[in-house]
């Protein structure tokens, strides 16, 4: 058979794309005969939280039957509004624990900030729970490794919410580089630049409905503030830890994904506060470089003046190849070939890969088979971004061990691994760092 060319790949690749859904999900889609039911519960009410549910609910066959949150006004509105969309009333709690006994239920969204992932998520695999956890997967590098541990001690299911795997754009992207149309990939360029909104950074009492001790649970008990509470924890480096933790975490995973990434061998990152010194407590400004085995990755992202000379790519990722360039981004992706006169081909692919992720747990849940997106794999692209933050809070270029997950000849490195927790809870990592 006579191999296609590269025009007509990209052809073949942009039919494949709009015709079917995307590769993984094309086993796991929602079936229109009406799938049995799995009994939901969710923890953690806030924005995300509901998005969560919604897309549950798009992907058919979800009941929620329970929502757990310290702040009762949030719980509260996410009772009646799930209430609303499915017609029956969850039952409400304020602790997660009374949550995870209730009888019947099977299987929780975990959608609380970081510092509350790891001590539910391992509760609910002893109580015998199917779990989707948001990313990123821990708070810490060694709450990572117990989550993982845990869930490969386990024989439940668990889906951790990268559902960037399930788009069109970064899966043709992936078969393209695989197929050698783009060659040897050199180095790769990934940014995600927007301006970021904040609120007073003032140190108020909290909202009477907030238990704000309990929202901090296990990190540290920080002076409450709008900027730091609901939504806006995502830049406070004690809770998100900043934007590249929170949200460039799904391009990093996404690079990985598409060129088969391991562990990066070596992590470096300078930044800082330039334009909301003050106001938040992450970087507005950063670049990070990992080495990994195949090629260099570098990251960078500001979160100030985003106002760019070309918009359409201040958030992707960019991968130059022997034979060429691509951009990709959610919804699309383009590839340059070598050459001054050389035509580019754009490809605009869309999925709704929120509800193709969920549909996809589901659907695991009921048929008891593992979904694409393992907690083992979920650690190594949390791991990646957490030390770059470690690079960049020490000055240091981090070397990285990644059968022993050991910073290299740096003992201040190694001890931010793990943050100690704040009485009573305890880590769930025995290790020492």
């Amino acid at each position: 058979m006579k191999p296609l060319n590269r025009r007509e790949f990209l052809g073949a690749m942009a039919v494949s794309a709009v015709a079917s859904t995307p590769l993984v999900a094309q086993t796991v889609a929602p079936v229109t005969a009406g799938p049995r039911k799995v009994k939901l519960g969710l923890i953690g009410c806030g924005w995300y939280g509901v998005v969560d549910v919604k897309s549950a609910f798009r992907a058919g066959g979800a009941e929620v039957v329970a929502l757990c949150d310290v702040d009762s006004d949030m719980l509260a509105k996410a009772v009646a509004e799930i209430e609303g969309l499915q017609g029956s009333r969850p039952q409400a709690f304020k602790h997660y624990r009374d949550l995870l006994a209730l009888p019947g239920l099977e299987a929780i969204i975990l959608a609380t900030p970081p510092q509350w992932h790891a001590l539910p998520f391992i509760d609910a695999l002893a109580r015998g729970l199917d779990i989707y956890c948001e990313k990123p997967l821990a708070y810490d590098v060694r709450e990572g490794r117990a989550m993982a541990d845990a869930a490969a001690r386990s024989n439940r299911v668990v889906q951790i919410g990268f559902q960037r795997r399930q788009s069109p754009a970064y899966q043709s992207v992936r078969q393209f580089v695989d197929a050698g149309e783009l060659g040897r990939v050199v180095q790769v360029d990934a940014a995600i630049h927007y301006t970021a909104g904040t609120l007073s950074p003032a140190p108020q009492p909290p909202p009477a409905s907030l238990d704000w001790d309990l929202w901090c649970g296990p990190g540290p008990l920080i002076p409450y503030s709008p900027q730091v509470g609901h939504k806006n924890w995502r830049l406070e480096a004690t809770t998100g830890h900043g934007h590249l933790v929170d949200w460039g975490i799904h391009l990093i995973d996404a690079t990985r994904l598409m060129l088969g990434l391991g562990a990066p061998r070596t992590v470096s990152a300078s930044g800082g506060l330039y334009q909301l010194k003050d106001r938040i407590t992450t970087p507005d400004t950063m670049t990070a470089h990992f080495e990994f085995e195949r090629c260099p990755l570098t990251w960078r992202h500001r979160l100030w003046g985003s106002e760019e000379y070309a918009p359409e790519t201040n958030n992707g990722i960019t991968l130059f190849g022997e034979k060429g360039t691509i951009f990709v981004t959610d919804n699309r992706w383009t590839f340059i070939p070598r050459g001054k006169s050389a035509e580019r081909k754009t490809t605009e692919v869309k999925a709704d890969t929120a509800m193709l992720h969920m549909a996809e747990f589901l659907t695991a849940v009921r048929e008891r088979r593992a979904p694409s997106c393992t907690t083992a794999d979920a650690h190594l692209s949390t791991t990646t971004v957490k030390l770059a933050m470690i690079s960049l809070e020490t000055g240091a270029r981090l070397t990285w061990d990644a059968d022993r997950e050991q910073v290299v000849g740096n003992p201040a490195a190694s001890a931010r691994l793990k943050r100690d927790y704040r009485a009573p809870w305890k880590h769930p990592h025995t290790g020492t760092t």
